[in-house]
């Protein structure tokens, strides 16, 4: 196969900009990730592609919990702000304020839409990401949303 090829095909796949963050104990984890999609209507289920060796990978797995952040199309420096290793203090995770949700994972303020979840199973079979099927529990949209995508940023992901 031929890689360059492979890279640049693969990046015309269709994907958003999320971010995504889980707390264990006194620990939190939070990281932009793009490799999102429903998976099922009934249960509402998500799914998500983590690294993981990511702290935010830790904390989930270790929790069951995570909250998914929809990044509004005028928020790409929040989601830059996640590029950075995970630095929580008194309500605030890389600088972004949060509060506690209902799954007891931080919920980002600045966001728009979020989607909150218990984990419902991780593959982990091979890999640098593992698939994570999340269980929605909760969501809320405050207002219209037009969601930031990989392609309408300078960013590039995948391949």
């Amino acid at each position: 196969m031929d890689a360059k090829m492979r890279k640049k095909t693969l990046r015309l796949l269709s994907n958003g900009v999320y971010v995504l963050t889980s707390r264990s104990g006194s620990s939190y984890g939070a990281a932009t990730v793009s490799w999102v999609s429903q998976a099922s209507f009934s249960p509402p289920l998500v799914m998500a592609a983590v690294r993981r060796e990511s702290n935010v990978y830790r904390c989930l797995a270790q929790s069951g919990s995570a909250v998914l952040h929809i990044v509004g199309d005028e928020q790409k420096e929040i989601a830059r702000q996640f590029f950075s290793p995970t630095r929580a203090d008194a309500g605030s995770i890389n600088g972004e304020p949060f509060e506690e949700g209902r799954v007891a994972a931080p919920v980002l303020s600045n966001l728009p839409a979020h989607i909150e979840c218990r984990v419902k199973q991780i593959v982990d079979n091979d890999g640098d990401h593992a698939i994570v099927i999340l269980r929605v529990v909760e969501a809320e949209c405050r207002g219209d949303v037009r969601p930031l995508t990989i392609a309408a940023s300078t960013w590039q992901y995948g391949g």
